[in-house]
């Protein structure tokens, strides 16, 4: 998803810097409508993920707790799971905070192609 989205930004920023000055209304048109469908997707994608996150914080919390309520020959295992958990939470918010921080960048992004577009009042 990472290579996705940074090839996406990558493209649109390429087209909004070199290209987009010398380009017709329509093509810049079409180019924005892409880019906003994949917009959404990212932000379906990112909501998804935000849902993810959460429930392994959950789930560790949960597991934290228990630590404080298993007898000592589970506490091994219950250590066990905090720590895979944990790791799998620190993943999922690094992957999210990537996630979130690109679709701020894309709206950016959109709104310098729409700015372009309204100085000639034309969409």
């Amino acid at each position: 998803m990472k290579k996705y989205v940074k090839q996406t930004m990558d493209a649109v920023r390429k087209y909004i810097d070199s290209e987009m000055k010398d380009s017709p209304v329509e093509k810049t048109n079409e180019v924005l409508s892409e880019f906003e469908t994949k917009i959404s997707y990212f932000q379906h994608e990112r909501l998804i993920h935000l849902m993810v996150t959460l429930s392994f914080a959950a789930f560790l919390l949960f597991e934290i707790f228990c630590l404080f309520v298993l007898p000592a020959s589970f506490i091994y295992a219950g250590v066990l799971l905090v720590l895979i958990f944990f790791g799998l939470t620190i993943g999922y918010i690094m992957h999210y905070y990537f996630l979130e921080n690109s679709v701020q960048q894309m709206y950016h992004m959109r709104d310098e192609i729409r700015a372009f577009l309204d100085k000639d009042k034309v969409i």
